[in-house]
C-alpha cells in the first residue's frame, strides 16, 4: 500500500472502492496486489437515460429515490454486499492490508456512484475498516476512518 494511501485499521485491512466509467477503463489497483472486485452495474435500470437525472450523481437525492423505487440496484447490492462482507471477514481473520471493490457502469456517473458510496458506507458501518472511497470520473474522493 502507498503510503499516502495507508490508513491505520483493524488487522491493518484498507478497503479501497471505486466508482468509474467503462469507457474510461478500469481502475488501476495501486496496492499491487491485481485489482479485486470488479462489478458491472449496467445491468440495472439507467437514470442516465432520463433528462431530469442526466446532470445528477448517485449521490443526488432524486437519482437515490429513482434506482432505490426501481429496486433492480438493491437486488444487485444484496449480492454484492454478502460477498464483500464474506470476503472482508476473512481478509481480516487472516491479517491481508488491502482489498479493492470496483464499480463500474456507462458513464461512472449514477449507478456505479451509488453502489460504491453504499459498499463504502455499509463495510465501514459493520466492520469499523478503514475504508477509501474514489468516485473517480466526479473526482470525489473520501476515506472512513478505521474505528478503535
Amino acid at each position: 500500500m502507498h503510503s499516502k494511501d495507508t490508513i491505520e485499521s483493524k488487522n491493518n485491512l484498507v478497503v479501497r472502492i471505486f466508482s468509474f466509467s467503462y469507457k474510461k477503463g478500469i481502475p488501476s489497483d495501486e496496492s499491487g496486489n491485481g485489482g479485486g472486485y470488479i462489478f458491472d452495474c449496467r445491468s440495472t435500470h439507467n437514470p442516465g437515460r432520463y433528462e431530469p437525472y442526466k446532470q445528477l450523481t448517485g449521490l443526488d437525492q432524486p437519482v437515490i429515490d429513482f434506482l432505490e423505487n426501481d429496486g433492480e440496484i438493491l437486488i444487485f447490492l444484496e449480492h454484492v454486499f454478502a460477498l464483500a462482507d464474506v470476503h472482508v471477514s476473512r481478509y481480516m481473520e487472516r491479517g491481508f492490508t488491502s482489498l479493492m471493490f470496483s464499480f463500474g457502469c456507462t458513464g461512472g456517473q449514477h449507478r456505479s456512484v451509488y453502489s460504491a458510496q453504499h459498499l463504502a458506507e455499509h463495510l465501514h458501518k459493520k466492520f469499523g475498516i478503514a475504508v477509501i472511497l474514489e468516485h473517480r470520473e466526479q473526482g470525489i474522493r473520501q476515506t472512513f476512518a478505521a474505528q478503535y
